[in-house]
């Protein structure tokens, strides 16, 4: 359902005076605007086209009886196979506590197996979300968040991640992870692809490897027990902005999903809920939406590891903040 209830329109009597000019956003240099999606009129081949492959392969009855449907399907099944890894059942050890000392109250989860995509969404993905039309489309956003949807614009007031412009993303940065984008963009994305987001645990259990045997032993980081900064990408890696999501192919976690630590924070699909030293609840005028693994910018090294709580408010479109997809092995 799209609706344009909330679109921003200038509507001047013929007595009142000129709106007050808004300031031009500074233009970047050498922005080369990404060019636009080509979306077949064919439903079917508009999911393909579209990379709705989760969406494509749920729907999968209503494309019966097409001429193209098994093909479409196979080729989104094995799509989802080289986009996705698998993650084995194993726990997480949450802490409850703002601060994460030793024998601070801690929550254990358990996770079912499941699946994770291998990188961030990148802002070549995210723009074929926005070129079918996502932010006008309101099935894919709770009700709440309607009268917010006139704010998630871009530098130059097209409907966007906050920093692209006129609705694009530059050219140059196609393949690195979409940011400037809050948690509810982020959630409309992967139920318009079919996915979902991750919970905190699900995160937690891929970054750390604690799966469920005798030896139950778990990971700092995806790759190990010791810092690497040459296997991610956090400030003291000295790079300063976002990599592309294949990057740092040597950080992976065994399962070859990659980029869990640096590079953006990720949200998750929890409610960040904590309480202080005390066990009183930690309280914010805004909903807290829960985000794991550090940034480009994360300047200590023990906020950038597979165990590391924090939040940000859900609204927030901060410059170091993406996501990355799960999915149900069913």
């Amino acid at each position: 359902m799209a609706l344009n209830l909330f679109k921003k329109r200038a509507r001047p009597g013929p007595d009142s005076k000129p709106a007050q000019a808004r300031p031009a956003p500074v233009a970047e240099k050498h922005f080369d605007p990404a060019p636009p999606t080509e979306i077949p009129s064919d439903p079917l081949e508009a999911c393909v086209a579209l990379k709705r492959y989760g969406y494509l392969l749920a729907q999968r009855e209503a494309w019966r009886g097409q001429h193209s449907a098994e093909r479409a399907c196979a080729e989104a099944a094995d799509r989802i196979d080289d986009l996705f890894a698998i993650v084995p059942e194993g726990f997480a050890s949450l802490p409850k506590t703002v601060n994460d000392y030793p024998g601070c109250p801690e929550s254990s989860v358990e996770t079912k197996t499941f699946l994770l995509a291998r990188y961030p969404v990148t802002n070549d993905e995210f723009q074929r979300f926005v070129d079918a039309g996502g932010y006008d489309d309101m099935d894919l956003w709770p009700r709440e968040i309607w009268p917010h949807l006139i704010d998630f614009r871009d530098q130059t007031d097209h409907s966007g991640p906050r920093f692209w412009r006129n609705g694009r993303h530059c050219r140059t940065m196609a393949t690195h992870p979409v940011v400037g984008i809050c948690f509810y963009e982020a959630q409309a994305y992967a139920t318009w692809a079919g996915y979902r987001l991750p919970s905190e645990a699900e995160w937690q259990m891929a970054a750390t490897w604690r799966i469920r045997s005798a030896a139950n032993t778990m990971r700092r980081f995806p790759w190990g027990d010791a810092l690497d900064t040459q296997r991610c990408n956090i400030w003291l890696s000295g790079v300063g902005k976002t990599m592309p999501v294949d990057a740092y192919p040597d950080g992976c976690a065994p399962n070859q999903v990659a980029q869990l630590v640096g590079n953006v924070w990720e949200w998750m699909a929890d409610e960040y809920i904590v309480t202080d030293d005390n066990g009183n609840p930690v309280v914010s005028d805004m909903r807290m939406s829960s985000i794991r693994g550090g940034a480009f910018d994360t300047y200590f090294s023990s906020q950038a590891t597979g165990t590391f709580r924090t939040g940000l408010v859900s609204m927030a479109r901060v410059h170091n903040a993406g996501f990355r997809c799960a999915l149900d092995v069913d």
